[in-house]
């Protein structure tokens, strides 16, 4: 019988720490409650005295203290927003000589090629002269024979009859072929 009252008043004893414990946790966690609701009321209160509301309520000193934290965080905005704009300044520039040098290349780029161009085109020029003045010999013409109807064909009794006296003019006609048609 000792040994059951024994464990029934272990038991009752654990049981007992353990709803005292509970309810200590449960007193913390209500406190903790109450001192972060009062946080979060007086951010936002500090909150609207930046945005310049509900300043009424506030005397000269904390208006000073206002005056002086929101000319600091402009001191900061402002410092930060001018290092942003150099260092974009910065990286342009550096774009921009990128740029300048890409449009160096290119532009020699583009001498080379018309330099090439021009050569190209003066050997072409050069190639159509040769051409020209070879195929001009190849087609130099006879010069037409002063007009004289014995150089014309004649229509004897039906037929034509060619002046044998005087050779016809061959128009158009290399002179290898002229030789071969004369034979």
């Amino acid at each position: 019988m000792d040994k059951i009252l024994e464990r029934y008043e272990r038991y009752s004893y654990a049981e007992k720490v353990l709803v005292s414990a509970e309810s200590e946790i449960q007193g913390n966690w209500c406190h903790e409650y109450r001192k972060l609701k009062a946080k979060v009321e007086t951010i936002q209160k500090c909150q609207k005295h930046l945005m310049g509301e509900d300043l009424e309520t506030l005397n000269l000193k904390e208006l000073q203290q206002l005056e002086q934290q929101l000319e600091s965080s402009l001191k900061h905005i402002r410092s930060r927003k001018s290092q942003l704009m150099m260092e974009s300044i910065s990286e342009l520039q550096r774009k921009e000589k990128s740029l300048q040098e890409e449009n160096k290349v290119l532009q020699k780029e583009l001498v080379e090629k018309q330099k090439v161009q021009r050569q190209q085109q003066a050997q072409w020029d050069q190639t159509q002269q040769q051409t020209s003045s070879s195929s001009s010999s190849f087609m130099m013409r006879e010069a037409p024979p002063a007009t004289n109807i014995s150089n014309y064909p004649a229509a004897v009794g039906g037929r034509m009859e060619v002046a044998a006296a005087q050779p016809q003019a061959r128009v158009g006609l290399p002179p290898w072929m002229l030789s071969h048609i004369s034979s």
